[in-house]
């Protein structure tokens, strides 16, 4: 993978995060976890490049964010569905998301975790985490839709991009 500065990324990531789908991975060399999301985004916040992301407390992954202060954000091209659909609807807690995908995991120099089969990788920073509150919503439809029957609120994260790999 080559090293590109994020504010040279050409990326329309409203499409990938949406259609691509990425996958979130946390932890280290001795025990990570990865998750598929399609809730997301890139953007520019307190004068660096960001990536803001939406977990549920409930998920395997959750517990690695919450313990480090990196995560990566990976894009395996819409050809690599099929490990979208294994890491999204599959825990980690039961089942090995490498083995059974096929992914090869490949660490930074900072020691985080990303795959070789990934088009572009985010290596992030946080910066800021807090919990979606049901107060905060401007229009109850959407806890309607999105929270009582579909599990805990989101955790939010905001992170910088330290490293972007193409």
């Amino acid at each position: 993978m080559e090293r590109i500065e994020p504010n040279k990324l050409t990326e329309n990531f409203f499409e990938n995060i949406s259609n691509e789908w990425m996958l979130i991975t946390a932890g280290d060399k001795e025990k990570f976890n990865t998750m598929t999301a399609s809730w997301g985004g890139i953007g520019f916040l307190w004068n660096k490049p960001v990536a803001f992301i939406f977990v549920r407390p409930e998920r395997y992954t959750f517990e690695f964010l919450e313990k480090g202060d990196y995560f990566t954000v990976s894009f395996l091209g819409m050809e690599n569905k099929d490990i979208h659909k294994i890491c999204g609807k599959q825990s980690g807690r039961d089942i090995d998301k490498v083995k059974e995908t096929g992914l090869v995991p490949h660490f930074t120099e900072m020691g985080n975790v990303c795959f070789e089969q990934s088009r572009i990788t985010l290596e992030c920073k946080k910066l800021y985490s807090d919990q979606i509150k049901k107060e905060g919503f401007a229009d109850p439809e959407y806890i309607d839709r999105w929270y009582n029957t579909h599990g805990n609120f989101h955790q939010m994260y905001v992170a910088e991009i330290v490293n972007a790999w193409i």
